[in-house]
């Protein structure tokens, strides 16, 4: 099997996403199909769904093959890479993760499934076996969550970590949340179990736009992916969808003035929370707003890696 590699300086970075819970706005797995796209990413290796996915939560999908054959398409989780193939001689795209220094960044790997319904531990077994197999240094898990987020700031992202060095070289936090979780919570404490550095990174989701994706969430986690890696994430369209998807609430709220003075409310809470003058025991009162989420309510709202700065 042709196996994707890098220069030995480079740390080799998983980047996960599932669909369901944590990925509110569907903004966590648009950021890995969006890196797919750009880095030509080739499945490499799956997880079968026997045993981990309702099929009446997920349905299998039937399509046709170019000779005309039926053929189903299982919910699998699925590796993805970009392969180097003996004798290939491409020139590196503009259009495709790299570094400052021009080159292309072919030691990413993406893992994209849904979020298994049973037997949690033996499919966290399954991740760990991929990270071991592959040679991974680093899984980076994303996720997206429902708050009471307003759409016209900034989308917040929250970085999270159980792993001291990971924690002093990105600024990321340790969680100190308890409660519901779901997959990815799991996953990270697994991982870090079996020695491999994770980062968990979220974005909040304004609640009261659930029902479409959610364009600038995306750009939040890639603009915080590019930082992480240190490397260059063309946005392609991105940008002006995420600027076409605020206006178009924008112009909903405009016609609605209860959502209107909803939405100020919000802003106003953000605003104070971000002014300088705020204190650390504002800050973390609005952070225990979003993890005050009943999961049983708002099923896709993920509050486990929220943590009080």
């Amino acid at each position: 099997m042709p196996q994707a590699a890098d220069s030995p300086t480079h740390p080799r970075v998983l980047i996960a996403a599932f669909e369901g819970w944590s990925d509110a706005g569907s903004a966590a797995t648009t950021v890995l199909q969006h890196l797919g796209e750009l880095i030509n990413a080739e499945m490499l290796h799956a997880i079968g769904a026997d045993g981990f996915v309702d099929y009446q939560v997920h349905r299998p999908k039937v399509s046709f093959t170019d000779s005309g054959h039926r053929v189903i398409e299982w919910p699998e989780t699925r590796l993805y890479g970009t392969v180097q193939r003996p004798g290939s001689t491409s020139e590196p795209s503009t259009e495709t993760v790299h570094r400052i220094d021009g080159t292309r960044v072919q030691d990413l790997f993406l893992l994209a499934g849904v979020e298994p319904a049973r037997d949690w531990t033996a499919f966290a077994e399954e991740i760990i076996d991929v990270v071991d197999s592959w040679a991974i240094d680093m899984v980076i898990l994303v996720g997206s969550l429902f708050s009471d987020a307003p759409h016209s700031r900034p989308i917040a992202v929250t970085l999270t970590s159980e792993n001291a060095e990971l924690r002093a070289t990105t600024g990321a936090a340790r969680s100190d949340y308890e409660g519901a979780v779901g997959i990815s919570t799991l996953l990270d404490i697994a991982l870090t179990e079996a020695a491999v550095p994770v980062l968990c990174l979220w974005a909040q989701v304004p609640h009261y736009v659930h029902t479409a994706p959610s364009p600038k969430a995306t750009l939040a986690v890639l603009d915080k992916l590019e930082e992480l890696l240190d490397v260059v994430i063309p946005r392609g369209d991105m940008l002006s969808e995420a600027t076409a998807w605020e206006a178009s609430i924008n112009r909903i709220a405009a016609g609605d003035d209860d959502m209107a003075r909803y939405i100020r409310s919000l802003e106003e809470a953000r605003d104070a929370t971000n002014a300088p003058e705020a204190t650390g025991e504002a800050i973390a009162h609005e952070f225990e707003k979003y993890l005050n989420i009943d999961p049983d309510e708002n099923p896709n709202a993920e509050p486990g890696p929220l943590s009080t700065p």
